[in-house]
């Protein structure tokens, strides 16, 4: 990942960088994305479009992974908090309802967080932006998360 975002933007067209960041991206997006290079003639602007289609999916590649990581966290969060007030109120919990209340956690959190994707969506690209100023920030995010 760090290679990819420290690399030139001339660097970027090259074979091994493009593979790399095909496994890291959507695949029905970058379908589109080609097939609108596809469409530019050859020349100096499909060099350029095939520069800007690889940018676009490294962005798209860091939305996705804060997105799981903001909505991992809120999941997370969701569960600390309703288990630190089962056991402020009655004091303890056994093995069996741990269990049991972690699947029901989850899948309220997944419930939760997708009633709440549009948010989650737009803080994820709202932290992106600002995480584009902060290269340290950003790489200790992507690479350690």
């Amino acid at each position: 990942m760090v290679e990819l975002e420290t690399a030139s933007s001339k660097n970027l067209s090259e074979a091994k960088y493009a593979k790399k960041i095909l496994q890291l991206s959507d695949l029905d997006y970058t379908k589109n994305l080609f097939r609108e290079i596809e469409s530019v003639p050859s020349g100096p602007e499909r060099v350029i479009e095939k520069r800007a289609v690889i940018q676009a999916l490294l962005l798209s590649t860091w939305l996705q992974r804060l997105y799981f990581i903001i909505r991992a966290a809120l999941m997370s969060v969701l569960g600390a908090v309703v288990t630190f007030f089962y056991v402020l109120f009655f004091g303890q919990i056994g093995v069996v309802l741990a269990v049991a209340m972690g699947v029901l956690i989850f899948i309220v959190g997944l419930i939760v967080t997708r009633l709440f994707d549009t948010q989650i969506v737009k803080a994820t690209k709202y932290i992106v932006r600002r995480l584009s100023y902060h290269k340290k920030i950003r790489e200790f995010i992507m690479n350690h998360f």
